[in-house]
């Protein structure tokens, strides 16, 4: 195998290992074609019977994508190569997601972006103390792709359209409560956890072996803040979330309206720690690339209505290949990954600057090829 992934084949499992520990094991081209490569030719190898993704090093399974590519696609004005990275990566994390036989993800560490990817629509789910859960798009001007519009979707009530905008990162807890994990399982028994899935000589499947090994973490602080996430974050527009947060934040007990009926806050109005975290998200959007926050919005909520993750990674790529071209997206690196002096400008700057219709125009375009051409997305 290459220097950025190791696969091996014992006792009937195919155990892949992203391996670029000192890159946080971000995705490179190169890995994702080697990747596909490997399930492709584990699919119908008898002597594979499940397989284990995992990353190298302690801090992390993967933290997304290789940034720093993408931005060189974009600033060398090399638009088809990113596409054609982008088309490589979601359907590697579709076959991941139809795969034939069990894939166990084990997402300790970081696992943000692309990470979620590979790893967040595999079989059974694994996180640990150390997880860190993140579909961080927005604070590069950019919105959550690999499929993570589609998990997103599907979070309890508003929690989601939360995470996508704020690019909250979760802890084992919260993922397991927004679906984007299925077992708790303590970093130091991951060893033993392995051991048991290759000495499997019971009939138990994979997920009932992990259930062995699973535990239940601490409290979800996404299901304490569920009540008045919903009301701020079901607000039609991203100004009136962060105006609705705003009222939380300050103790007022009725969200504002916006030509519907009038919405009360559930949960207790003068809570200092919730209404101290509802202050500092509306703070970070007022900070993050209006662009990228409006067409996040109205994609979450789309992909609600659609049929397939297929589906949601074709509406994912119509948007990406648009974001690719525009100067959002190579503000937000520059700012965050290339100099790293936190200062991105936006363009437009302000919310009120983004173009009326914008998100609906860009979600509804097919410009470029899709993803599968030959077939159906749905």
């Amino acid at each position: 195998m290459s220097d950025q992934i190791s696969a091996t084949v014992a006792d009937g499992v195919g155990h892949v290992t992203l391996d670029r520990p000192q890159a946080l094991n971000a995705l490179s081209y190169e890995m994702i074609r080697e990747l596909t490569a490997v399930f492709e030719l584990w699919r119908d190898d008898t002597e594979v019977g499940l397989v284990v993704l995992d990353g190298a090093g302690e801090r992390g399974f993967s933290a997304g994508g290789d940034i720093r590519e993408l931005y060189g696609y974009a600033v060398d004005g090399n638009a088809g190569e990113a596409r054609e990275f982008f088309r490589s990566e979601y359907r590697l994390d579709a076959m991941i997601a139809r795969y034939p036989k069990p894939v166990v993800a084990i997402m300790d560490g970081i696992t943000m972006g692309g990470g979620i990817g590979l790893a967040g629509h595999a079989a059974i789910r694994v996180v640990t103390e150390r997880s860190r859960v993140a579909m961080p798009e927005t604070r590069i001007g950019f919105t959550p792709d690999v499929g993570g519009s589609w998990l997103l979707a599907k979070a309890p009530g508003e929690l989601g359209v939360h995470l996508a905008l704020n690019s909250r990162t979760m802890d084992a807890a919260d993922a397991l409560h927004a679906g984007f994990a299925d077992s708790y399982v303590p970093s130091e028994r991951v060893p033993h956890l392995l051991d048991a899935l290759a000495e499997r000589a019971d009939p138990g499947s994979p997920a009932e072996i992990v259930m062995l090994f699973d535990e239940t973490p601490g409290p979800s602080a996404l299901a304490l803040a569920r009540d008045w996430v919903d009301v701020c974050y079901s607000a039609p527009t991203v100004r009136e979330i962060i105006t609705r947060l705003h009222a939380f934040a300050e103790g007022r007990p009725t969200a504002p309206t916006d030509g519907a009926a009038s919405s009360s806050f559930p949960t207790h109005p003068l809570d200092p720690a919730a209404r101290a975290y509802a202050a500092a998200a509306a703070d970070e959007l007022e900070t993050l690339s209006p662009t990228a926050l409006t067409v996040t919005l109205e994609s979450v909520r789309r992909a609600r209505t659609l049929p397939s993750l297929e589906a949601a990674l074709e509406q994912e790529f119509r948007l990406v290949s648009w974001f690719i071209e525009q100067h959002d997206l190579r503000e937000g690196i520059r700012a965050q990954v290339i100099d790293k002096d936190r200062s991105p400008k936006w363009s437009p700057a302000t919310l009120e600057g983004v173009e009326p219709g914008l998100a609906a125009h860009v979600l509804d375009t097919q410009v470029h090829d899709p993803v599968w051409p030959d077939r159906s997305a749905g």
